[in-house]
């Protein structure tokens, strides 16, 4: 009896059958020879058509006006229904070799639906087809974000007279297929004569261990937490594996078999067990030779799995190996390493961003190659000069910023790839290769995490749970991999809280060194972090209470360095707030990449709380939701994001914080952000100071400035913040609020600059606010409340070419009362008093550099902070004689801080 394997709901159950046609149902047109130039096109017009499941449809999507598509009622034959063919080509290429397929349909009434309830890619509609008589396979024509277009697969093409059989899905209507001949990756030129600067050992084993650390690995397996992690892996190595298998028919991966194999693999490696190793080798052999993987989105992620897997048992029982075994591991590994996304050579796909920076290179093709360089060195000579030439330069510039450009989720998935060949060429050789900067990226991932366990917002794909209830955001291998090369008890500690990795005790075993004590208090870590001006950035907090007591406030600004791409959105100057749920900050959700949705609001500028200039004649770069710059090309080098002004992301002028270093009582960032906008864009500066007022009330405060000035009073300037929750409209701005069960947090935003009666507000609400002003977007079926959300927007009623704004933020508990606020402009800064704080901030976009006169009042010891000021020495004096204070501004902080009693202050630079 045929074995059939369907695994998890994780994974698309595929059943394999054969069949034999019916000619007597089929339609006879003649064959089709395909002689045009590449691709060459199968119309499906031109098929012999089964007339009894099979109709030609009209539809006006369709060049040609039409499809063929299962008629009304009759249920598909993917899985073995109906033997006969839904459509049949007679096909003669001009010659033999591999050619490339893709298919080219829409959905009707029926399939739409179903996309449009599709919550994962396992969810696509899939056909079936076959070449002649060799073994059928199953192949995704249609996926739920709409794409009309799908590339089937590579097949093999003899150049005679061949037919192609294909079975529909229900709801797909197709209109044709391309074949065009497959050409490689080509090979750059510097690759072709690469000489690896690091090389394998002649020795095995050399991943993850080599013969220096292998008796050290061995010595710690039953030490401490090793030993439950070692008791596991034993167990599954003792354990035999069933594995049956038709031979004639198509395999579909196993996660189970690839997690069997490699824990018999490490066991004969830390063991000696000869039968444990060769059962290894055996199933590994069995299993590649025959595993198929299909088109699925993002298979080569599965597939490499299956390529690593592999490259262990070939490195670890590598002297148990028979010639023989190690020609069909060696053949499938180069098999399936040419269908990954990346291609053979792999330089399909660029290591820097998107799927190329991820486990197909980083890890798995990587891990081949080293394993493999005896018998065949060219696969590391590729793969070390794609890791060691573009990887890790390009790195070493971007982490100068403690964070990840992909955000929080393609953030942590990335990073977790980079951190793989950060310590496979490290244990590989005992030697790092990438820059040291690479361990200060883990903090980031601590910062962003907010009281009730999720994260701020930041890029595509956040997981959150039900609003007000405690969910924690987990990345628990990326942690792990951060800890171990960092050797950092504190994240070790969040590691833990994580859960661990419990699915992966072999790699826990290869890097945890038991001796390393977690240290679970986050009290040593300061309260804001200044993440540098590759990424400029700040996130300050009132407190590392993680809870759904917890009162503690979380806010983000972003803003100048550089914009990376793909899942990195158009976001510089946005500004987040977190307190007791989020106030404001992000509107978009994620689904699915490359809707219009997702490019047209979620990835841009009008999704997140930030400023806005929409230009009625917008073209070329400029977006015509009026924010900056959307980009989703990535730069390749550190020397061509410099270059290269679509990647500018602004710069940053300012950021310090104190006088504390560890519970700041001011965290102050201000940006230059017109390069991130269009050439609209004469000047814009965002000036932030974030207070913390120590305080259960009113736990916090911010002062935010904005001084805009476009090419054009024409050019319309929208202040914007997001909400969760419908504000309450006041005479001086909002009032928005947010809560976890019984906890109330609210913000009272005060708009001081423009008056009143200067400006206009608007509130967008639910699906009007899912807009880019005139243009309105369909948001994903997802249980969110950022798709309910609402946008408001302060704009100026006069239009101008300059607008200055200035807007204070309170956080307070429940119902409690905002603090009175007062302010006062000088000739060159604003001042903003508020409870026992006196703030002064650049009112222009440039740095004070001319003195000023300073207002106190008259009541209290007061704490100023003097903000955007000019490197160099300044005089501070108060009236009374009583403050004489020389203070050295650092450039690119720009703040000077003391307290003072009430009075007159006069600040004047010079010595």
């Amino acid at each position: 009896m045929r074995k059939c394997f369907t695994y998890s709901s994780l994974f698309f159950i595929i059943i394999l059958c054969s069949f034999s046609g019916n000619r007597d149902a089929v339609r006879k047109n003649p064959p089709v020879t395909v002689a045009q130039p590449a691709p060459y096109r199968l119309d499906a017009s031109t098929a012999k058509i089964n007339k009894e499941s099979t109709e030609v449809v009209e539809d006006s999507r369709l060049s040609t006006k039409k499809g063929i598509a299962l008629k009304p009622g009759i249920p598909a034959g993917i899985d073995g229904a109906r033997t006969e063919p839904d459509i049949v080509f007679d096909v003669k290429l001009p010659k033999s070799g591999r050619y490339v397929m893709s298919t080219y349909a829409v959905t009707d009434a029926e399939g739409a639906e179903l996309m449009k309830k599709a919550k994962t890619k396992f969810e696509s509609l899939f056909m079936k087809i076959q070449i002649d008589d060799r073994r059928p396979t199953k192949r995704v024509v249609y996926v739920p974000w709409d794409q009309r277009n799908q590339e089937t697969g590579k097949f093999e093409f003899s150049g005679e007279s061949q037919q192609l059989k294909i079975w529909l899905p229900r709801g797909v209507r197709l209109e044709y297929i391309d074949l065009a001949a497959y050409i490689p990756p080509a090979v750059p030129p510097k690759a072709l004569s690469y000489q690896p600067k690091v090389l394998p050992p002649a020795t095995h084993p050399r991943l993850w261990v080599n013969q220096q650390s292998l008796p050290q690995v061995k010595a710690q397996l039953q030490v401490g937490e090793n030993l439950a992690a070692w008791e596991k892996v034993k167990k599954a190595a003792l354990t035999p594996f069933v594995f049956e298998f038709d031979p004639n028919a198509e395999m579909a991966f196993n996660p189970k078999l690839e997690g069997a194999v490699e824990s018999k693999a490490f066991y004969y490696l830390m063991t000696g067990d000869k039968k444990i190793g060769k059962e290894a080798i055996r199933l590994t052999a069995d299993y590649l030779s025959r595993v198929e993987f299909g088109n699925l989105l993002d298979i080569t992620r599965e597939m490499g799995r299956a390529i690593y897997a592999a490259s262990q048992v070939y490195d670890w029982c590598y002297d148990l190996m028979t010639p023989e075994q190690k020609k069909v591991l060696y053949t499938n590994l180069m098999r399936l390493s040419d269908d990954m996304e990346a291609g053979w050579p792999p330089f399909k796909q660029s290591v820097i961003n998107g799927h190329g920076n991820e486990a197909q290179i980083c890890r798995d093709l990587l891990a081949m190659s080293i394993a493999v360089y005896n018998e065949d060195p060219k696969p590391y000579q590729y793969t070390s000069y794609i890791i060691l030439e573009d990887l890790v330069p390009m790195r070493k510039f971007e982490y100068q910023s403690p964070r990840h450009n992909q955000g929080v989720n393609y953030g942590s998935y990335r990073f977790g790839w980079d951190m793989h060949s950060a310590w496979l060429f490290y244990r590989m050789t005992g030697k790092p290769v990438f820059d040291d900067n690479i361990k200060d990226v883990r903090y980031f991932w601590q910062y962003m995490r907010v009281p009730d366990g999720q994260m701020l917002r930041d890029g595509d794909g956040f997981t959150a749970g039900k609003p007000g209830e405690f969910f924690y955001w987990k990345s628990p291998q990326t942690m792990f991999l951060n800890y171990t090369y960092a050797r950092d008890p504190l994240i070790k500690a969040e590691f833990e809280r994580q859960g661990g990795i419990p699915n992966t005790p072999v790699l826990f075993l290869l890097l945890n060194d038991p001796a390393l004590k977690a240290a679970p208090s986050t009290e040593s870590m300061p309260l804001t972090k200044d993440f540098g001006k590759i990424l400029g950035s700040m996130i300050a907090r009132t407190g590392w209470d993680i809870g759904l007591n917890s009162n503690d406030v979380v806010a983000e600004i972003k803003g100048g360095g550089y914009l990376f791409g793909n899942h990195q959105h158009a976001d510089a100057g946005s500004v987040q707030l977190y307190y007791r749920g989020f106030q404001f900050g992000d509107l978009g959700v994620y689904k699915f990449y490359g809707t219009p949705y997702d490019t047209g609001f979620n990835k841009r500028s009008v999704s997140h709380s930030m400023m806005l200039a929409v230009n009625p004649e917008a073209k070329g770069s400029d977006p015509s939701d009026g924010g900056t710059r959307p980009n989703r090309r990535f730069p390749k080098t550190a020397e061509e994001v410099q270059s290269d002004g679509g990647y500018n992301n602004g710069k940053v002028l300012s950021a310090d914080f104190g006088p504390s270093q560890i519970k700041p009582s001011f965290s102050y960032f201000a940006a230059d952000l017109t390069g991130a906008y269009a050439s609209k864009m004469d000047a814009y500066t965002r000036g932030f100071c974030f207070l913390n007022l120590d305080r259960q009330d009113i736990p916090a405060a911010i002062i935010l400035t904005d001084d805009m000035t476009t090419e054009g009073a024409g050019i319309s300037k929208y202040w914007q913040i997001n909400a969760l929750n419908k504000p309450e409209q006041t005479a001086d701005g909002v009032v928005l609020h947010n809560q976890r069960g019984e906890l109330v947090g609210k913000t009272h935003v005060q708009m001081l600059v423009p008056a009143s009666a200067e400006r206009k507000i608007e509130i967008l609400s639910g699906p009007d606010a899912n807009s880019s002003f005139a243009r309105k977007f369909e948001a994903p079926e997802v249980n969110l409340p950022e798709i309910t959300g609402h946008r408001i927007l302060i704009s100026p009623k006069v239009p101008a070419t300059r607008n200055r704004f200035l807007t204070v933020f309170q956080v307070t508990a429940g119902d409690t009362k905002p603090l009175p606020v007062e302010h006062y402009e000088t000739p060159v800064s604003y001042v903003v008093i508020l409870a026992d704080r006196v703030v002064s901030m650049s009112n222009n976009t440039g740095l004070i550099t001319k003195p000023f006169n300073l207002k106190v009042p008259e009541t209290g010891t007061y704490q100023v902070v003097l903000a955007g000021m000019k490197a160099g020495t300044w005089n501070v004096k108060s009236a009374d004689g009583k403050v004489n204070l020389k203070a050295e501004v650092a450039d690119g902080k720009n703040t000077i801080f003391f307290k003072g009693a009430g009075g007159q202050y006069s600040i004047t630079p010079g010595s």
